[in-house]
């Protein structure tokens, strides 16, 4: 059903559903005035005025059978499943049966009752044991998370190893369908599927530039939907409030080769955690320097035995 045949279905429903509790409110206001026509009934002149009323009374409650009918087909065409309702006398019978059964099984209650309370009691008895055990224990044991004699406890390192830097090629990429500012991408870093990338470059890097492009990408932040398309990587680039440059590869690096930075070494993460912000803490060190090589507290990044990562030509600005 299209969306203006759904929004008629839910108009004619609201109109179904007022007219009728319109039509019961007149039939509550039609009964009052019955019954006072009926308390004057010695007064000859109300018996056509109260005939003519039962009869409008009959002709309402015709008229409010129908627009329940109405209701019904429509509730069923919107998809609305229909249940039916027991009659008063099924209901009337399930009360009699209970109050029956209830009135056969005092007794029992009242036994079940003496037995829950002996039952609280012992549990009463077994608890205040309990807790005195494990005051005695609690006093014998050390707590929970305290090591006697435990030594200080290292803290999280916190440097560009945790990053996992790569370097990568577009194979494919287009304009993100729904965002004038982003490109969609598909990059080879050296695993058995390509990962989709989404990067705001359209306004710095054109389209037949970004075709083929080789660069460095971070594979490790946690995937997140830009748009509504899933980006699995980030391209690095240099930045400045006017200008944007993606970050270039040394000669001879391949797909999939590590990006390290000379002085830090070790695992990065297999997915940095946004909770623990590593990423936010170690993004202001990452720069390039006056000579546009890209480092982190001016340490250089490169590529081992192949050379340094550089930008173009912006100095002195932010990597991300």
């Amino acid at each position: 059903m299209s969306f203006i045949a759904r929004m008629a279905s839910a108009s004619v429903l609201r109109r179904l559903t007022q007219r009728a509790d319109e039509a019961e409110k007149i039939i509550t206001e039609l009964k009052a005035t019955i019954e006072l026509l009926k308390d004057k009934a010695a007064v000859v002149e109300s018996k056509p005025e109260e005939e003519r009323l039962r009869q409008e009374n009959a002709n309402l409650r015709t008229e409010i059978d129908a627009l329940k009918i109405q209701l019904v087909l429509t509730e069923v065409r919107n998809g609305v499943k229909q249940v039916a309702l027991p009659s008063q006398e099924a209901i009337a019978r399930c009360v009699d049966k209970s109050r029956s059964q209830v009135t056969s099984s005092a007794p029992v209650v009242d036994k079940k009752v003496e037995v829950v309370q002996k039952t609280d009691d012992v549990k009463d008895q077994q608890k205040s044991k309990k807790k005195g055990k494990d005051a005695v224990n609690s006093e014998a044991k050390p707590k929970k998370g305290k090591v006697a004699n435990a030594g200080p406890v290292e803290p999280e390192k916190m440097d560009v190893s945790r990053l996992d830097l790569r370097v990568g090629k577009i194979v494919e990429v287009e304009k993100h369908p729904d965002a004038d500012t982003l490109y969609i991408e598909k990059v080879d870093v050296g695993e058995e599927q390509p990962r989709t990338v989404v990067s705001g470059l359209v306004k710095h890097v054109s389209l037949e530039e970004m075709k083929g492009r080789v660069a460095v990408f971070m594979l490790n932040l946690k995937p997140a939907k830009m748009r509504g398309v899933l980006s699995q990587a980030m391209i690095m680039c240099a930045s400045s409030p006017e200008k944007v440059e993606i970050l270039i590869v040394p000669k001879g690096a391949q797909i999939g080769d590590k990006v390290v930075v000379e002085g830090y070494s070790g695992e990065p993460d297999a997915v940095l955690n946004p909770k623990k912000k590593v990423w936010e803490t170690l993004k202001p060190d990452l720069r390039t320097n006056s000579d546009g090589v890209a480092t982190w507290k001016s340490a250089p990044l490169k590529v081992e035995g192949k050379g340094l990562i550089v930008a173009p030509s912006l100095r002195d600005v932010q990597i991300q």
